[in-house]
């Protein structure tokens, strides 16, 4: 159990932010969010909250649990949403985020109607939509929730292309270890960049990612479970590629029947659909690290840099070499 703390927003606090969390909350997004504060806070690495500051809140200090089993304890309850810059709501298991923890939804009601903005990290954009914060707003989600966000709401515009949006008082992120590069957008806004970079350099991160970079999606237009379940597979294997039958065992499913969902789904092959997969990553890491395009192409799954750098031109237009130069 991650045990409690109180804090205070001093008058040299330049960054405040108040966290709540949503049952069955998932891990990654809240700690890779809180960590980069905590590396923000002061000169050095001993966590004291001076340049920002945050609290954990809820109605009482009774343990939270995560969807990895891992409990939290609330540093206090609910505080006067003024007193922060932000309200972060971490989202989790979204049959959780869809109905528990009312008292969440109403305390977002509150900061909204007092102008404070509002971050939803992995489906705590569900809760803000669930509080009727989102009606006709940008909202970012993870490919893989976006058939659920679509069915349910559909006043929501929803963004599953790009890792994180900031649409004014209303910041949504797809989840995950985006909310890393969110938080640096969120610390380099009110200290700087010079703080920004000293979080994402100790957390072992080359540099922050922005806003419209590209989330590793698939179609959101896909529906069919074994089609997005194939996906999945495929994003989860780049470097070394599955071939068609391996993917259809796994998933349980005969590799003809696998074949025709996939080309009904989207009007193309499984293995073309997984090719042009890879080479969206290709096409990041180009954009995004400085590996050699050796290296890229391995990690791509190509064989070797000619197989690569041909396959890369006749889907973009560019060889690699034409898109590091820029």
């Amino acid at each position: 159990m991650i045990g409690n703390q109180t804090t205070k927003i001093t008058s040299t606090t330049h960054l405040s932010v108040g966290f709540v969390l949503m049952p069955q909350f998932t891990l990654l997004p809240f700690s890779a969010f809180i960590d980069a504060l905590r590396l923000a806070a002061d000169e050095g690495d001993k966590s004291r909250q001076i340049n920002c500051q945050w609290t954990l809140m809820a109605p009482n200090l009774n343990p939270i649990t995560a969807s990895a089993g891992v409990t939290v304890k609330p540093w206090e309850t609910y505080r006067n949403p003024t007193d922060f810059d932000y309200i972060v709501v971490v989202g989790g298991l979204l049959e959780k985020t869809l109905t528990g923890s009312q008292h969440v939804i109403d305390y977002l009601k509150l900061a909204a109607d007092n102008h404070v903005p509002i971050i939803g990290l992995c489906t705590g954009s569900f809760a803000m939509v669930r509080a009727g914060l989102m009606d006709h707003r940008r909202c970012c989600i993870s490919w893989f929730h976006y058939q659920d966000l679509t069915h349910r709401y559909t006043s929501v515009i929803p963004i599953a292309n790009q890792l994180f949006v900031d649409d004014g008082d209303r910041i949504t992120c797809a989840g995950g270890a985006v909310a890393a590069d969110l938080a640096a957008y969120i610390i380099e806004r009110h200290l700087g960049q010079k703080w920004a970079r000293k979080s994402l350099r100790i957390l072992v991160m080359d540099r922050p990612r922005p806003a419209e970079a590209r989330q590793p999606e698939a179609d959101p237009k896909v529906t069919n479970r074994w089609v997005t379940r194939a996906v999945s597979l495929m994003e989860q294997n780049l470097s070394r590629p599955l071939n068609t039958d391996e993917i259809a065992t796994k998933l349980a499913i005969s590799k003809r029947q696998l074949e025709r969902l996939f080309t009904r789904e989207t009007g193309t092959t499984l293995q073309k659909c997984y090719r042009q997969i890879r080479l969206r990553y290709g096409l990041w890491l180009l954009q995004n690290t400085n590996r050699m395009i050796t290296e890229i192409g391995q990690d791509s799954g190509f064989s070797d840099t000619a197989h690569f750098s041909r396959a890369f031109r006749q889907t973009f237009g560019k060889k690699p070499t034409d898109i590091r130069r820029t």
